[in-house]
């Protein structure tokens, strides 16, 4: 999982991305494509 400043772009990388929340951090999780995985912070 790669640690960005910002998610933002990370979103737009794949159309599978999503951007979550849990517990207090900001996470890209993709089912279709896991390598684009990522957490903020």
């Amino acid at each position: 999982m790669k640690v960005k400043n910002s998610l933002k772009a990370w979103k737009l990388r794949e159309k599978g991305c999503k951007v979550v929340r849990r517990r207090g951090r900001v996470f890209v999780i993709n089912k279709l494509q896991p390598r684009f995985k990522a957490r903020q912070g």
